[in-house]
């Protein structure tokens, strides 16, 4: 591989531009150089970066029961996806695109709208992570802790009065579909062998980060928000058993 051009290893598995990226380098900057030269350039071990990119080819896709797991473990690993989210995925995409200079006409109108709309769904999605964070899992953990014995009885009782998971959960349904607009200016990321290999790791990463936002809000409607309903009926009833006692 080290005698690879980076175009060609890229056009191979275009996971491997992303790893690239971590490491420094650009591979629409040193397309037409080989790994070595490249890694040369960079002062990094050419071995150590084919086992980086080697490791991505035998890496198999995490699957996860985590209907077995408790509730406070879903939220974690929720905000562990946003953190993923927030600082790669989504810094890496906007980079791609920023770089993107499309050279030919049937590709320019799709760079000027990525170019605009990216930026754009960026701004909204990480509002809406640090929203939901705030609010919707900060009042899962607090039912949590009440039903562990951990919790403060007064601080929760005026967070029953302002919240709603029934709300939470009909607000979450409108934004299962952020990339909707993305989808249409790239015609549903339709790609082939004489796309230029940018748009084709652009429209890849797209897909990919797509797909993870779909596996994200199943994880969300299917798994936390059952739970949690649960969990804030039996807080409820908690609550009205101890008014009934006193």
């Amino acid at each position: 591989m080290n005698n690879r051009k980076i175009t060609d290893i890229v056009d191979a598995n275009y996971v491997h531009a992303s790893v690239l990226f971590y490491l420094g380098i650009e591979f629409y900057d040193y397309s037409q150089k080989t790994l070595e030269q490249v890694c040369q350039e960079k002062g990094l071990n050419v071995n150590s970066v084919i086992k980086k990119l080697e490791s991505v080819s035998n890496c198999k896709e995490e699957n996860l029961s985590l209907r077995e797991y408790p509730i406070d473990l879903i939220v974690e690993y929720l905000k562990h996806t946003h953190y993923i989210f927030i600082k790669q995925k989504l810094p890496y995409i906007a980079r791609l695109i920023e770089s993107f200079e499309a050279g030919h006409p049937e590709y320019a109108v799709i760079e000027r709208d990525l170019k605009f709309v990216f930026p754009l769904f960026v701004e909204d999605f990480i509002h809406h992570i640090y929203q939901e964070e705030d609010t919707l899992f900060s009042y899962i953990i607090a039912l949590h802790r009440y039903v562990s014995n951990k919790g403060n009885i007064s601080q929760l009782y005026f967070m029953l009065e302002r919240h709603s998971l029934q709300r939470y959960a009909v607000e979450h349904s409108e934004h299962d579909d952020e990339m909707r607009g993305i989808r249409r200016i790239t015609n549903g990321y339709q790609s082939d062998a004489e796309t230029p290999l940018h748009v084709r790791v652009i429209y890849a990463e797209l897909q990919a980060l797509e797909k993870n936002l779909i596996t994200h809000a199943k994880v969300e409607n299917e798994i936390l928000f059952p739970k949690a309903l649960m969990l804030e009926k039996e807080v409820k009833a908690r609550f009205q058993e101890k008014i009934r006692l006193n």
